[in-house]
């Protein structure tokens, strides 16, 4: 099976071209090689590599950003999924693509099932969802796999990193209490894509929900983080987290106040449950500490 893996530079991208090497022969794509920004050198490119399968990774994430620049968010996001389901429905490839729990207001007051209706808060949302519809509308053998809240060991910068920074530079941080979610761990994430391909059927075409378990606030997160470090040493300045409502900390874009996801129509394909967040925190952070070009 040969496999075409987009946004390979990324902190997901990362990890699968760690992982599908197992799965096929992979042809890793980074911004460098494919621009998604560029509909015709995306379509000659599908064209012109014929893949079996083809794993999206790549995304426009500037959620703030996206508020100014909402015509490069549909391109990356709404665009490129069109045109990516448009050439695996013509050559008979699968599709499986990195979605967002943004595509939610976050009023709900139970985690999201895939069958629940999107009500996107910003540009940002708004365009992921109108990339999931696009490649309902054009692909018959797709899978849109929603996640939420994800850091890495790998890239540049996530929550877990700009918190570790803040830590050293800082004896006081303040991080918002009152939207919750469930932090994932890039790795896990990769995992479960790589776990599904074997699955990965037409009749099994459709949305799932992928983070890990448990659920958190931002600010249980960054207190999860900082004890973690300190029990591994990593120095910290930090002496205070403090509990801030959303509305001390406005932003460009809205953040759903509620965006937990659930997952147990993957689970049950995968036949297994996600790690708790924490857990894989945990092993995120014994990793990270041992590169000291990441804890820079």
């Amino acid at each position: 099976m040969r496999i075409i893996l987009t946004g390979a530079g990324g902190q997901v991208g990362r990890e699968l071209k760690r992982l599908l090497p197992s799965q096929g022969e992979l042809i890793p794509l980074g911004r460098q090689d494919l621009d998604l920004g560029d509909p015709q050198s995306l379509q000659a490119a599908i064209r012109n590599l014929a893949p079996d399968l083809v794993v999206n990774a790549a995304a426009y994430t500037a959620v703030d950003r996206a508020e100014t620049e909402p015509a490069m968010a549909a391109l990356v996001n709404t665009q490129a999924p069109l045109i990516l389901a448009q050439e695996c429905q013509r050559q008979g490839a699968g599709l499986i693509h990195i979605s967002t729990d943004y595509v939610f207001d976050g009023s709900q007051g139970r985690p999201y099932q895939e069958s629940d209706s999107p009500a996107p808060l910003g540009v940002y949302g708004h365009s992921k969802w109108e990339g999931e519809k696009a490649i309902q509308a054009h692909c018959d053998h797709y899978c849109i796999l929603r996640t939420a809240w994800v850091y890495g060991t790998l890239g540049r910068s996530n929550f877990v990193k700009t918190m570790l920074k803040l830590g050293r530079e800082r004896s006081r941080v303040q991080v918002v209490w009152d939207q919750i979610g469930a932090p994932t761990w890039s790795r896990d994430l990769a995992v479960s894509i790589r776990d599904f391909i074997p699955y990965f059927h037409p009749g099994r075409s459709g949305i799932y929900h992928f983070t890990n378990s448990g659920v958190a606030s931002w600010y249980d997160f960054a207190v999860a983080i900082f004890a973690e470090a300190r029990r591994l040493g990593i120095p910290l300045a930090l002496e205070e987290v403090v509990p801030i409502p959303t509305t001390d900390y406005p932003t460009a874009a809205k953040r759903p106040a509620y965006s937990v996801l659930d997952w147990g129509k993957l689970a049950q394909v995968l036949g297994n449950y996600p790690p708790p967040w924490r857990t894989s925190l945990r092993l995120m952070l014994e990793e990270l500490s041992t590169r000291e070009d990441d804890l820079s």
